[in-house]
């Protein structure tokens, strides 16, 4: 339950972080063009508290869904608009107004994402080397040479920082599906030039690690139990928050993917598990629940999450920390890669390369909301920014009911020196309307699956 409580509260912020500055952006750009505002709300339905402005006017509010917002502008199309006011009127300001006033809360994402990785970087990014542990036979991995605790120097001649740098240019390179260059640097110290073949790698960004036989190094370690999941196996058994696994079916388990590897491989069955629990040692002996993998083959499933003495991990951490001015272009430089990679993904969702059980909804993005509030600010900054980002690309998809249909919309009418008639407008609006419901389903749907494991 508390953990539920942390991913709403972070939720909430989030999503009323990064709907207000969108909603700003269309609201500053309307007052200095020229248009009357109306109505600033953040969220949808029935407002819960809010003033109106005896200054100007314009009425502020918090409504009571907290899923979007928007900014009602004067507009001879919503109703009726007195003389000495058409002036001032969104439908009645040239194109060009509009489709600054529309690109402006896109814009201002992208903007906030920019400031959002400036101060973290000023921070410190905590990560994880990109130290690769031993390669899957026959692999793509193991044919390029790749050898166990190789450090990642550099991909296609790019520095690479950290594990999550590592997984983000490996995912965009693997897009290409061309050979790639990469650096290691060996255990001896001294550093060698491989060739990663991406030829046949997959594009959905889940398969493509696998596929790679890429793998995280990870020190020997003995893997805790972390959250157990209510009904599961791992609940049935017994097993507890901080139990020390030490073994599955008399196998010895030296670290969290020893563990994983262990459990994957008893699909369905009963298998003894031995544990340590304050300074005893017992066994318990869960029947295990049966999973797909991404290849439809069968696989163990404990229900539990697993974690490791954070002390075995202190020489694979890493911080990467950079000066007010050097941050500035880092920043930009991370919000224009992240932009790419993501238009990029989505193209591929969009033709049916990439799986629609990657698209998540308000559930997913309240779990990670949570999770990345409790590791600190600056996780919980990131994920601002990433969200930011994808917030902008997604609200300038060329959909009728998003900001990219109205800037379509706007760009013909600039175009044609008149706007497409009411029927065609109204008509692109439905059909915009039924795909962005569509999108939603979806996004609702995965969320659901993710819930029931």
């Amino acid at each position: 339950m508390a953990q539920w409580l942390i991913s709403a509260a972070a939720f909430i912020v989030a999503i009323g972080v990064l709907v207000s500055i969108h909603e700003y952006g269309h609201y500053w750009f309307a007052r200095r063009l020229g248009v009357r505002v109306l109505r600033y709300s953040i969220g949808f339905g029935s407002k819960l508290l809010g003033w109106t402005s005896r200054k100007t006017g314009i009425e502020y509010q918090l409504a009571a869904i907290p899923l979007g917002g928007y900014v009602k502008m004067l507009d001879e199309r919503e109703g009726p608009v007195a003389e000495a006011d058409k002036p001032k009127a969104f439908n009645r300001v040239h194109p060009w107004r509009r489709i600054v006033i529309v690109a402006a809360g896109p814009g201002v994402n992208i903007v906030f994402a920019i400031l959002a990785y400036w101060l973290v970087l000023m921070l410190g990014v905590s990560g994880i080397k990109p130290v690769l542990g031993t390669p899957a036979t026959d692999s793509p991995a193991a044919r390029a040479g790749i050898q166990a605790q190789d450090h990642v120097v550099a991909l296609a001649g790019q520095p690479v920082d950290d594990w999550q740098d590592l997984r983000l240019a490996l995912i965009d390179r693997g897009l290409d599906q061309r050979p790639v260059q990469m650096t290691v640097k060996g255990e001896n110290g001294g550093q060698r030039q491989l060739t990663l073949d991406l030829t046949h790698a997959p594009s959905d960004p889940e398969r493509l690690f696998g596929m790679l036989g890429l793998t995280l190094y990870q020190p020997p370690a003995t893997p805790l139990i972390g959250q157990v999941q209510s009904g599961s196996p791992a609940a049935e058994a017994g097993l507890q928050r901080g139990d020390a696994v030490l073994s599955v079916a008399g196998q010895a388990i030296d670290s969290p993917q020893a563990l994983v590897d262990a459990i994957r491989a008893h699909p369905g069955q009963r298998v003894p598990i031995r544990i340590r629990r304050d300074g005893q040692t017992q066994s318990v002996t869960p029947k295990l629940a049966q999973r797909s993998n991404d290849r439809d083959q069968p696989v163990g499933h404990l229900g539990a999450a697993i974690t490791i003495d954070p002390a075995a991990w202190k020489d694979m951490q890493t911080v990467h920390r950079l000066g007010p001015v050097a941050a500035i272009p880092a920043a930009v430089h991370k919000t224009w890669e992240l932009s790419v990679l993501s238009v990029r993904l989505i193209g591929r969702m969009i033709v049916g390369q990439i799986s629609w059980h990657n698209v998540g909804g308000p559930i997913q993005i309240a779990t990670y909301a949570g999770q990345s509030a409790q590791i600190g600010v600056v996780a919980f900054i990131s994920f601002l920014a990433f969200i930011s980002i994808n917030l902008a690309l997604i609200n300038l998809l060329p959909i009728p009911v998003l900001d990219g249909g109205h800037l379509l919309y706007y760009a013909i009418e600039w175009i044609r020196g008149r706007p497409l008639s009411e029927a065609v407008q109204a008509a692109g609006q439905q059909a915009g309307m039924v795909a962005l419901l569509m999108l939603m389903a979806v996004a609702f749907y995965n969320d659901i699956l993710r819930l029931l494991g």
